[in-house]
């Protein structure tokens, strides 16, 4: 079932706030394909009473601005958020068997901020326990038999089964980037800190990043200049970057049909006129990646502490097994990881001066979307760019030979997240 209405987010929000889209038609439209499409999907929490409860927020939102010209810049745009993140008014579960009166806190400053822009909150989405790799319920829109990734699970399902056209998701090694690509949407993850992460539950608070989903790439763009911190927007530009692949053990981590599409989609750039180079780096590859997973088990410890002492029996064998590990993790360690972090991000970076590129390409995922709903994928291609905490992208680049989404990763250069979704709009064109 196809919508009968405007699901990407920068035309819906301007049909929304100018009036020549009525909100309380829009919210009936939406109510009627919400029933039909989220069961199947389980994207979102159940929730009694949905629809009256956003037709309240929306009478209320319209009786605060009845002048269009005075309307905010999402006003009534409904967004999904990932149920790790406090919201007024809802229970957090975080995909757990936690008593949620345990999970409680102020609402996420991410949440607050989209509700100042007149969003209402359609509802909590599905994720992973905790944001790790237990899964939850949500199935692949494209086929219901894949995952659709993790731990943004129900937030990357939502935008691509056009429940609604944003969506909040956190990334703490791929969590956003995976299941964008597998679910054949944009996902944006920022430099570390641009978007903050107060009121959201962590799991490993020095690699956590708040991001989103959306249809396209203005639609990220609208989204990210309202949540991002110091957002300065770039003028468009008929400049092309250029644009840099990293060989090494890291992209030997892709599978065959991940790389023969990457290939592909390289060669199509090429073709349109992109100056792409090779570029070798990362050869410690495989101390990174444990680097990043120590932090990350280290951190996610502490984190639970107390509530793994009171509720260990509840939690599942996945995040039961991380925590544990986290708690034999030395401060030696710890120190080592955090120091190799830096390092990274100063090498990509100066790797990026020095080959003159202004962004790096490669595979979102290994692949597409693995059959099954006992896992969520391997995120092992967006883990060096979140460890570094530079800014990443998913665009959907095609399909799989069995008709799953595939997509393209890019990443720019710390806190240049703005030239990097200017840069992809053109990149997003000719790959799609």
């Amino acid at each position: 079932m196809s919508p009968s209405f405007e699901t990407q987010l920068a035309p819906l929000a301007q049909a929304l706030r100018t009036g020549t889209l009525s909100l309380a038609d829009y919210l009936a439209a939406l109510e009627a394909y919400f029933n039909d499409n989220n069961e199947p999907i389980q994207a979102f929490l159940p929730e009694e009473n949905r629809f009256e409860r956003l037709q309240q927020e929306a009478a209320a939102l319209e009786a605060q601005y009845p002048l269009p010209s005075a309307r905010p810049l999402l006003y009534g745009v409904p967004v999904g958020v990932k149920d790790i993140f406090h919201v007024n008014g809802f229970k957090t579960q975080a995909g757990s068997n936690l008593p949620a009166d345990k999970l409680t806190g102020p609402e996420a400053e991410s949440v607050t901020r989209l509700k100042q822009m007149g969003a209402l909150i359609l509802g909590k989405t599905v994720t992973t326990e905790f944001a790790y790799f237990a899964p939850g319920p949500t199935r692949n829109p494209h086929n219901l038999e894949h995952t659709p990734g993790g731990s943004s699970s129900g937030s990357a399902a939502a935008v691509a089964a056009h429940l609604c056209p944003l969506t909040l998701g956190t990334q703490t090694v791929g969590s956003v980037v995976r299941p964008a690509s597998f679910c054949g949407v944009v996902g944006f993850k920022p430099t570390s800190g641009r978007i903050s992460t107060a009121g959201v539950i962590p799991l490993s608070p020095t690699l956590d990043h708040v991001g989103l989903f959306t249809q396209d790439v203005a639609g990220a763009t609208l989204a990210a200049g309202i949540l991002c911190a110091d957002w300065q927007a770039v003028a468009p530009t008929n400049e092309r970057p250029r644009l840099g692949i990293p060989v090494g053990p890291y992209l030997d981590r892709v599978g065959s049909e991940g790389l023969d599409h990457f290939q592909t989609t390289v060669a199509k750039l090429t073709q349109a006129g992109f100056i792409i180079q090779t570029i070798s780096t990362m050869p410690n590859f495989d101390e990174i990646y444990e680097a990043h997973m120590a932090l990350m088990a280290a951190e996610t410890a502490a984190v639970h502490q107390d509530w793994f002492a009171q509720f260990e029996d509840r939690y599942r064998a996945k995040t039961a097994e991380l925590i544990k590990r986290g708690q034999n993790i030395s401060p030696e360690l710890i120190e080592t990881a955090r120091t190799s972090r830096a390092y990274l991000r100063d090498n990509l970076q100066a790797l990026m001066t020095e080959h003159e590129i202004d962004l790096w390409v490669s595979p979102a995922a290994v692949g597409p979307a693995p059959a099954g709903l006992g896992g969520t994928g391997d995120p092992v291609m967006n883990l060096p760019w979140t460890f570094a905490g530079l800014p990443v992208l998913n665009l959907p680049s095609g399909f799989s030979k069995n008709g799953l989404p595939l997509g393209l990763q890019l990443s720019g250069g710390w806190n240049a997240d703005e030239q990097l979704l200017a840069w992809a709009e053109p990149i997003a064109e000719v790959v799609k």
